[in-house]
């Protein structure tokens, strides 16, 4: 390696050097304030490297990594999700009883893994990727180890990845053995287009396994049924974590691998992932009618929206890659700022997750309840949000392509998405007689890390509904580099 090399990967470099910082810190005195800022300012100035690696890219480095417009702007999209995620996370952790230090040399560790996947161009750098996201957020998900309920889905993600992860390196073995090379882009080329005749039976039993491990860790239909209870059991802030920076990671891989080339994908990969979508679409929106545990509603609708971001990766062109992007953006922006309102909202000992206790909330917190309900109608796509303008370009790519049937569903499952995020909704603005008249009030005040992070998510929120030709110009600039 040489100089370039390091300056284009000094964002990693940064990042990592941080979760070193942070636990030699921890070896000398254990203080929760130091950590977390030394947390925040890694991310800062992993972030403001990032000016730097761009003067050095576009770079290949090592045959691992790709350095490119494309790696920057995700990174640079995953750092901030990340710097959001950690100020929410600072007034939950002080509220706990555990050793609260390391909670946050695992999320920089976690968002290391998602830095590396969005500029793997290789298996190796892939699986290790993969690899660096999923041992942390064992960690992260069952970080309140006394409490029953995030052991339990600590153990549960932790067989269920474990086994996703076995799939995917046995079917890198299998594509390798058949293609001889690892190599992203001269995969998806055995995929672009007319189907390779030299892509055997084994190759397409390596593709199966190879999309079986991806997609569980897009928590898409079949491989979703670990996402509820994980959501359910994990701390709110690594649910927020999860629900965002480790999906947006794969997904931007994805889109990456996929996209590479200017072709649509082969058949049999074409209507894999149309069935994946559709399933995600139509069950995610379906069993989140039935949820009555807030948490549980929001990782159905997450499956459902991953469903809406493959109808867009399934576009061709520049602007299936864009209305993908979009989309994702303002998912991230969209549930990072659910699951904060929901962390400010919980006290150290319970989390306030059940449909019951939101109940009558705006008749004690009306802003903090206009401004859920604002991030509600944004999930559900309604007007002047960013989730509107989102399904309008993930529509608009799908329909350039003639995908009319993920169109048609999109439509229809998007259409029963309404009713439950009304539900919660309904119960946010219940008048305090129906709703039982609560003695005490959820929470009094909003600390001020939290109420910066949420401020910022909900100008995104706004400013994406309204004005998105800024952010779209700069999409536009990022997937000129996928080429």
């Amino acid at each position: 390696m040489i100089a370039s090399d390091l300056v284009a990967l000094s964002p990693l470099i940064v990042l990592s050097s941080t979760a070193v910082v942070v636990m030699l810190s921890i070896a000398i005195r254990r203080d929760h304030h130091l950590a977390a800022l030394l947390a925040f300012l890694g991310l800062a100035a992993a972030l403001a490297s990032l000016r730097f690696a761009a003067a050095a890219s576009p770079r290949r480095v090592t045959g691992l990594l790709l350095v490119d417009g494309y790696s920057l702007f995700y990174s640079a999209v995953l750092l901030l999700s990340t710097a959001a995620v950690l100020l929410l996370a600072f007034a939950y952790m002080e509220r706990q009883q555990e050793h609260r230090e390391e909670f946050y040399c695992l999320m920089l560790l976690a968002a290391c893994g998602a830095l590396v996947l969005v500029s793997s161009c290789h298996l190796v750098s892939l699986f290790l990727g993969i690899e660096i996201l999923s041992v942390s957020l064992y960690g992260l998900i069952a970080y309140l180890r006394f409490q029953p309920l995030p052991l339990e889905a600590g153990m549960k993600y932790l067989v269920l990845a474990a086994t996703s992860s076995a799939f995917l390196l046995f079917g890198m073995a299998l594509l390798y053995s058949e293609t001889g090379s690892m190599e992203l882009s001269s995969l998806a080329k055995s995929y672009m287009g007319t189907p390779d005749p030299a892509l055997g039976a084994v190759g397409w039993a390596g593709t199966i396994l190879m999309l079986t491990g991806i997609g569980f860790k897009l928590a898409v239909a079949p491989f979703h049924l670990w996402t509820p209870d994980v959501y359910q059991g994990a701390p709110l802030p690594v649910t927020a974590f999860v629900a965002t920076v480790s999906k947006g990671s794969v997904f931007a891989l994805l889109l990456r691998w996929f996209h590479g080339a200017d072709s649509t994908v082969s058949a049999p990969v074409y209507w894999a992932f149309v069935t994946m979508a559709i399933a995600s679409m139509l069950i995610g929106n379906l069993l989140a009618l039935q949820q009555e545990n807030v948490k549980r509603l929001l990782a159905y609708s997450s499956i459902a929206h991953m469903g809406y971001l493959l109808v867009a990766f399934l576009a061709a062109g520049p602007l299936g890659i864009q209305a993908a992007t979009y989309y994702l953006i303002a998912y991230l922006v969209t549930m990072l700022g659910v699951f904060g309102l929901m962390t400010v909202l919980s006290t150290g000992e319970e989390e306030h997750c059940e449909l019951k206790d939101y109940r009558g909330l705006f008749w004690q917190h009306p802003v903090i309840s206009g401004l859920f309900a604002a991030m509600l109608l944004s999930l559900a796509g309604i007007p002047l949000t960013a989730g509107f303008l989102g399904k309008f370009y993930v529509i608009a790519a799908a329909a350039s392509s003639s995908l009319w049937l993920p169109v048609f569903v999109l439509i229809v499952s998007s259409t029963i998405g309404i009713y439950y995020y009304l539900r919660v909704i309904v119960a946010l603005f219940s008048l305090p007689a129906e709703a039982g008249e609560r003695e005490e009030p959820v929470r009094l005040t909003v600390p001020l890390e939290a109420s910066f992070s949420l401020a910022a998510l909900v100008i995104l929120l706004f400013v994406f509904g309204l004005y998105p030709t800024p952010f779209w110009a700069l999409i536009q600039t990022m997937s000129a580099s996928l080429g």
